[in-house]
């Protein structure tokens, strides 16, 4: 009697071992990708000061540098995604992992796209280069603009490492500080452009760098949102008000 009781429990402890063992392993993986996400955006923030540094001194070299680096900000979408996609086949995650992991496969999205608009910022800063002498000074407000976007996207991907969610909200509070800026830029650059002709095909460029800017804050408070998505399961997007936790 007393050996088929062993026998009975020994299949109950192995199944309590296994569990554990994939529940680490599974943990394991989330980290894995959370680190890959990470990396990808240091490589994005990278990319956005580097085209704005190329559009003010017209560094060639920062130019094609930002171009090159697309690549490896496309092939980390690609691998994080098909990790994801793996990911979720093996282990069919549920409740906060699986939260975690779409909010993780939307972020990398808009990483790549904050990388595509670093892209667009170095090609219009290199056609500005060949079109000679700029006529328009440097503008103030479209430096405040970009070092607002890009110190929300530090500060998105901060509060994604600390799953931070007052840090994510002041994230999203932050995009209309860079919408001013971008409004204020463009009273500006019409006003060069009925004062002097000549400058309108400058200050379009300028015009279409300024809302590549613009649109990296947008992405910055996509990833914020996704942030207060991961911790709290509240999906804020598109909402007017922006709830609180449990509410």
């Amino acid at each position: 009697m007393a050996c088929l009781f062993l026998l009975a429990s020994v299949p109950f402890a192995n199944t309590n071992f296994m569990t554990h063992h994939l529940s680490r392993q599974f943990d394991l993986e989330l980290e894995e990708i959370r680190n890959r996400i990470l990396e990808m955006g240091a490589l994005v923030e990278r990319q956005v000061l580097g085209a704005i540094i190329a559009f003010h001194t017209g560094n060639l070299e920062r130019m094609n540098e930002v171009m090159r680096n697309d690549r490896e900000v496309d092939a980390c979408e690609v691998g994080i995604d098909e990790e994801c996609t793996r990911l979720i086949a093996r282990r069919q995650p549920a409740a906060g992992d699986l939260r975690l992991i779409l909010a993780i496969l939307r972020i990398v999205t808009d990483l790549e796209r904050i990388g595509d608009k670093a892209v667009q910022i170095a090609n219009m800063s290199r056609l500005r280069r060949l079109a000679g002498e700029p006529r328009i000074p440097r503008l103030p407000d479209l430096d405040q603009e970009a070092q607002l976007a890009t110190e929300m996207l530090r500060a998105a991907l901060d509060a994604l490492a600390r799953r931070d969610v007052d840090a994510a909200r002041q994230v999203i509070g932050a995009d209309s500080a860079v919408d001013q800026a971008f409004n204020a830029i463009l009273r500006q650059l019409v006003t060069y452009m009925m004062e002097d002709s000549r400058t309108v095909s400058e200050a379009l460029d300028i015009i279409w760098i300024a809302k590549a800017i613009e649109r990296v804050g947008d992405h910055a408070t996509n990833i914020a949102e996704d942030v207060v998505y991961i911790v709290s399961g509240i999906d804020i997007r598109h909402t007017v008000a922006k709830p609180e936790e449990g509410a």
